[in-house]
């Protein structure tokens, strides 16, 4: 009776696996989803948008930390004005575009934003 009674509580946990192992995985999966895969290809989007926006006069920052003046555009190429001299670096290398005269783009306040 005693042998019955452990075979059956036995068989009712086995039975549970899926909120005991799947379920948490399932849930770790989504989170980890949504803080670090989904994060990433919005950034990865954005990026190519600013790439595809690139045009003659743009001010730029490079990964390297240099700023100048698009010259030229090719394919895979952007020619960069850099005061006295002019560079070729990689359009990827490209990481954000700046306002007039390589002045940092800067959003209105909130002050600004109400009126």
């Amino acid at each position: 009776m005693l042998d019955t009674i452990t075979l059956t509580a036995g068989a009712g946990a086995g039975s549970n696996i899926f909120t005991g192992l799947i379920l948490p995985f399932g849930a770790m999966a989504a989170i980890m989803y949504f803080l670090l895969i989904r994060p990433q290809q919005q950034q990865r989007k954005r990026h190519r948008e600013m790439l595809d926006n690139l045009k003659k006069n743009d001010w730029v920052v490079t990964s390297g930390g240099l700023i100048g003046k698009i010259t030229q555009i090719g394919d895979d190429e952007v020619r960069l004005n850099l005061g006295d001299s002019e560079i070729r670096v990689l359009r990827s290398m490209v990481i954000d575009i700046r306002g007039k005269d390589g002045a940092a783009k800067v959003a209105p306040a909130a002050d600004e934003k109400k009126s």
